[in-house]
């Protein structure tokens, strides 16, 4: 599978996980965090960088969301949504370096 198409499969899951955030428990916080980092995450898609480089600023990127789940998850001890986030973004980043 293409990394760009990983990656566009992953934004859609990202702000699907803000807007459930904030409908779910009212948190602008979830919507706005999802919003920009789905949008940085869009800038690295689009030719706008040299290849490499935006393959590591997506990777750099999601590996923070990475952190910013795990942490969330610590905190609250709930799976949903942080911990589901968690798992999506560890799949999505493995899927994006897996050659088929």
């Amino acid at each position: 599978m293409n990394p760009n198409t990983v990656l566009w499969i992953y934004i859609i899951f990202l702000l699907a996980g803000g807007l459930f955030g904030f409908f779910k428990a009212k948190s602008k916080v979830s919507l706005i965090t999802s919003a920009v980092s789905a949008a940085l995450l869009i800038l690295t898609v689009i030719p706008l960088f040299q290849p490499g480089v935006a393959r590591a600023l997506a990777d750099i990127i999601m590996a923070a969301l990475l952190v910013v789940f795990a942490i969330r998850l610590a905190k609250t001890k709930k799976f949903m949504p942080s911990g589901m986030m968690l798992v999506v973004t560890a799949l999505a980043l493995a899927f994006r370096h897996l050659r088929f």
